[in-house]
């Protein structure tokens, strides 16, 4: 058991208050929360004291590359054109051994616990985070990546990706999920697309995609036209134009439905975020990373008034060059306990897990977070968090009580 007291505690779902407790049961739960006075403190139990700091719940991130934590440096954030930098990515990952992605993926995993964050929703292909998480015994959701542009190569894919489903599903536990990612739709096709979609109905598996990105992304769906489709029908990969929006189109192909975590969704209009609403999808917003490959910024404002769920991510080091949540929802024009709950409440609801993380209530998991008194009021509050819980445990802790 263990037993958290703070200066100030911040439950999320009920009005902060001053000199504060919290009392995590031997299931790794929240057993009480309230003033300090008012919260049991057995005998024997392990205590933690920061007088001069904030609790609250640990940090949702939800777009990760977690598996390339260590190409930080390897390339230009400020590429101006976004398939070059694509490109260069794809080199620096086939130089990159398994061994080397997995140790970035615990790099990536302890770096985020040093920020208060207890939750990631990891997107890549090489399983590496999976892996991790399972050994370090970290929340998340790790959607495993699917490409295959050329729609003759449909069968190929899906029998690699089910192969590689079959072992990373053993490692899922309470706080650790599998799920797939048909990355995008210029390196994914139409039956692929279908298949994947098919594939996660049966096996029950979460769907997270890029969509709506780029302005280079609309063009190549709707018109069939811009440097993806150059870049295809120069490998003899046949391109037709779909005459609607990139969200329209996954939404066609089964894709983007209930549930689906739609990422960046940038380049959408009033009738996309329609029809988001109505299939019930969330999205992931990456400001940051977004206004880095000069994409523009994602109309976060209507996405709240339509009720969609939306979390904030820090997508990769690549793009942004560090894992600073407090800077996206900066980034995102959020501040003080509005930046508090799209960092916490409303991320675990992005990711269909509000009813496990993302508040300070009885029952749910203890993923919590302490951070220097005053962080909410600060421009930008800093990155480091003083103590860092995930179902219990401390994975992080920079100083002693």
């Amino acid at each position: 058991m263990l037993r958290i007291r703070a200066g100030r505690v911040h439950p999320v779902t009920a009005p902060s208050f001053e000199d504060g407790a919290v009392l995590v049961d031997a299931n790794g739960r929240i057993a009480a929360v309230g003033p300090n006075n008012r919260v049991p403190a057995p005998a024997g139990i392990q205590a933690r004291q920061f007088p001069d700091a904030e609790l609250m719940p640990g940090l949702v991130n939800c777009h990760t590359h977690l598996e390339l934590t260590h190409l930080g440096g390897g390339a230009k954030h400020d590429e101006p054109e976004f398939l070059t930098w694509i490109r260069r990515i794809r080199e620096l990952k086939d130089a990159t051994s398994a061994e080397a992605f997995y140790a970035a993926a615990v790099a990536g995993i302890r770096d985020c616990w040093a920020r208060g964050v207890t939750c990631v929703a990891e997107t890549g292909s090489t399983g590496a985070v999976m892996r991790a998480l399972h050994d370090l015994r970290g929340r998340g959701i790790v959607y495993h990546e699917v490409f295959g542009p050329d729609p003759a190569q449909c069968s190929a894919s899906m029998a690699e990706l089910e192969a590689t489903v079959r072992p990373l599903r053993r490692l899922e536990a309470p706080q650790l999920r599998l799920g797939v990612s048909p990355h995008a739709p210029y390196t994914v096709s139409a039956p692929l697309y279908e298949a994947v979609a098919e594939f996660a109905r049966l096996e029950h598996l979460p769907i997270a995609v890029h969509v709506a990105e780029s302005k280079e992304e609309t063009t190549f769906v709707r018109d069939g036209d811009g440097p993806f489709a150059t870049a295809l029908r120069a490998r003899g990969i046949m391109v037709q134009p779909q005459h609607c929006s990139p969200v329209a189109y996954l939404v066609q192909r089964g894709v983007v439905q209930r549930g689906t975590v739609c990422i960046h969704s940038v380049q959408v209009d009033d009738s996309d975020v329609a029809l988001l609403r109505k299939v019930g999808a969330s999205v992931a917003h990456c400001p940051r990373s977004n206004a880095g490959h000069r994409h523009g910024r994602a109309p976060l404002a209507e996405f709240r008034t339509a009720g969609i769920p939306v979390g904030l991510g820090t997508d990769s080091v690549v793009s942004v060059g560090d894992l600073d949540l407090w800077a996206e929802a900066g980034a995102a024009g959020l501040s003080g306990n509005d930046a508090l709950r799209a960092l916490t409440i409303e991320g675990a609801r992005a990711l269909g897990w509000e009813t496990e993380i993302g508040s300070l209530d009885v029952g749910k998991a203890a993923d919590l977070a302490v951070f220097p008194f005053a962080a909410l009021r600060r421009p930008s509050p800093p990155f480091a968090a003083q103590l860092t819980v995930v179902r219990g445990q401390i994975v992080h802790q920079i100083s002693a009580p």
